[in-house]
């Protein structure tokens, strides 16, 4: 990880993660074109990374597809047209095997599935902040308000399992993967993380259920992802996935507690916060059943 000169490491990450973090989110303040805008410069970074992270391991994605891919599905999302979802999903994989047919480098499947991989894991999954952005109904004005709750869960795990990693961790949670994690930490960061959400939902008018379960996913995907991410470095051998962003190494180091958190957030509010109908359906099958 690269350091700003004159500050020491500490330093150098919180300024970053200040100076990123706020941008951001004047960003998810504002929405719309502006919103994409930031979303697409953070997918094509993390597109890069990623590809130059396979190709440590002998596997060559392909950056072009996987960007053509991610504006199609970033003009899906910013016209919110779901129903073309499905079409990108079979026409973005065939495009991506007759790119592998006539590009003729071994090794052939894995070249395929790492570029389908890439489009996902890099693009599709964090497109959905657009949608979470952008959910209304007739009680919430929009989803402005559970993406800072979900923003402040995430950065809260990430402090409540450094410090309690730090002064309590002794069991290891995953040491092949990320051999500096602990369970005491993986659990102060939940609790931590679940306080924080019931707080924010507190002044946005949310009740405690919905922010208990709302924290609680958060934590556990961004935790997930970190483990995720940290997978795929250490498979391929390396350390960081660049050193674009000073202190914390390259966009996919500093997203990819978001990665996976971003559209479980959104399908959760989707059909269990702005809509009370899945909730009934749920709730009339366990009549059913009893």
């Amino acid at each position: 990880m690269q350091s700003i000169k004159g500050l020491n490491s500490n330093a150098t990450r919180m300024l970053t993660g200040l100076i990123f973090g706020t941008i951001a989110m004047l960003c998810i303040i504002k929405g719309g074109l502006v919103l994409l805008a930031c979303l697409m410069v953070i997918i094509f970074f993390a597109s890069k990374e990623y590809v130059k992270i396979l190709q440590h391991k002998g596997f060559y994605p392909s950056l072009k597809v996987i960007l053509l891919s991610d504006i199609f599905l970033a003009a899906i999302a910013y016209l919110q047209r779901f129903d073309l979802v499905a079409v990108a999903l079979i026409f973005c994989p065939i495009v991506t095997f007759m790119w592998v047919l006539f590009k003729g480098r071994q090794p052939y499947i894995a070249n395929v599935a790492t570029t389908i991989l890439g489009f996902v894991y890099c693009g599709w999954f964090p497109l959905h902040l657009m949608f979470l952005r952008d959910l209304s109904c007739l009680q919430y004005a929009s989803g402005l308000g559970f993406v800072v709750v979900m923003f402040t869960s995430i950065l809260m795990t990430d402090i409540g399992c450094y410090y309690a990693g730090r002064h309590l961790g002794k069991h290891k949670l995953a040491p092949i993967v990320s051999p500096n994690k602990t369970i005491e930490g993986s659990v102060g960061g939940a609790i931590v993380a679940i306080l924080s959400s019931v707080v924010v939902c507190y002044f946005i008018g949310v009740s405690w259920p919905i922010a208990v379960i709302i924290g609680l996913l958060s934590t556990v995907c961004a935790q997930i992802g970190d483990l995720c991410e940290s997978l795929i470095k250490r498979d391929a051998g390396v350390k960081d996935s660049g050193d674009t962003l000073p202190g914390h190494g390259g966009f996919l180091d500093r997203c990819d507690s978001f990665v996976f958190t971003i559209p479980v957030i959104f399908y959760f509010c989707k059909f269990f916060v702005f809509t009370d109908e899945y909730i009934n359906i749920i709730i009339n099958f366990l009549k059913g059943i009893f």
